[in-house]
């Protein structure tokens, strides 16, 4: 399992452009990537251009799928313009339990 973690900063007046193309995006990875097992946007608590995307793929090749989606490569140069700096991106190899 792999697991995605992007810390991204929106600038400000802009967090309602991105949440709405988050809302359009996120339902479509989750109707047609079934490698994807979280696909989620969260807030930071106590700011309003802070946010967290949290994503789990079953493998390598689910996660370089998704990156070439027509959904996502339609929709992340949607998002581009909303985006304050680029976002930190950590990557985790996920543990059996």
């Amino acid at each position: 399992m792999i697991g995605i973690v992007a810390n991204i900063k929106v600038k400000d007046g802009q967090q309602e452009t991105f949440e709405a193309v988050f809302r359009e995006l996120a339902p479509l990875v989750r109707a047609n990537e079934p490698g994807c097992l979280l696909y989620a946007l969260t807030r930071k608590q106590g700011s309003t251009t802070e946010y967290v995307v949290m994503e789990q793929y079953k493998t390598q090749a689910d996660v370089d799928a998704h990156g070439k989606s027509a959904h996502f490569t339609t929709f992340a140069p949607k998002m581009g313009p909303c985006l304050d700096g680029r976002p930190e991106i950590i990557r985790l190899d996920g543990i059996d339990l």
